[in-house]
């Protein structure tokens, strides 16, 4: 789907530079991707699409923040969904709170609307993940995650989730059953090609891979 190489080792909010470096290269490189994405699929079709990687510290978060973030500036409405309920990161990439989010929802502890975060990008929404529970597979496994992801398809153009990483956690796995497609995110270099061949067989069986995003950190 596209190779993203991020450089800019000073920018804060884990990247977001796609906000802060509108005309940067690396902005146009998610662009680049946003637009292989958008002519490969038919989003009537694939709204809830999860972003995830092979293992920890691939760039996955910063690479699906940035894509986000890229979908809105072309006029799409966009969820962004942090269920990373192990090692949550968005509400720290958009400087927002975690305090209430997806785990609450999930409990039925409180509704949709009362935790999402409209962020500075116009057109752009957050679900923060909410407290790390005590078991997220199981959380996570739960009807109520169902229901979530069939509301907000009908209420935004796309909505896209941040897990796990697929192979280490059984997590992104239990989400698949109820999304749409999937974006696995690879650090060039450094992970290995049998690991996302073990990925893809590991999910593709669940849900279909729409690409893999080559993110290369220098």
């Amino acid at each position: 789907m596209g190779i993203v190489n991020r450089k800019l080792s000073h920018l804060t909010n884990l990247n977001i530079v796609t906000t802060t470096y509108k005309n940067s290269k690396i902005s146009e490189e998610y662009r680049t991707v946003r637009t292989n994405f958008l002519t490969s699929i038919e989003l009537q079709e694939n709204k809830a699409i999860i972003v995830t990687s092979p293992n920890q510290g691939e760039g996955k978060s910063t690479t699906v923040a940035n894509f986000a973030i890229s979908l809105a500036q072309l006029g799409k409405k966009v969820l962004l969904i942090d269920a990373n309920l192990r090692r949550p990161t968005l509400h720290i990439s958009f400087n927002t709170s975690n305090f209430v989010g997806l785990s609450n929802i999930l409990l039925g502890k409180t509704d949709l609307e009362e935790v999402i975060v409209k962020t500075e990008v116009n057109g752009l929404n957050l679900l923060p993940c909410g407290p790390v529970p005590y078991s997220p597979a199981d959380l996570l496994g739960l009807e109520t995650l169902k229901d979530l992801i069939n509301k907000v398809t009908e209420e935004y153009d796309v909505v896209l989730i941040d897990t796990p990483p697929a192979l280490e956690f059984a997590d992104t796995k239990i989400i698949a059953s109820n999304c749409d497609g999937l974006i696995l995110v690879a650090h060039w270099g450094k992970t290995k090609n049998k690991e996302i061949a073990f990925a893809q067989k590991k999910l593709s069986n669940s849900i279909k891979i729409l690409g893999v995003v080559m993110n290369e950190k220098k």
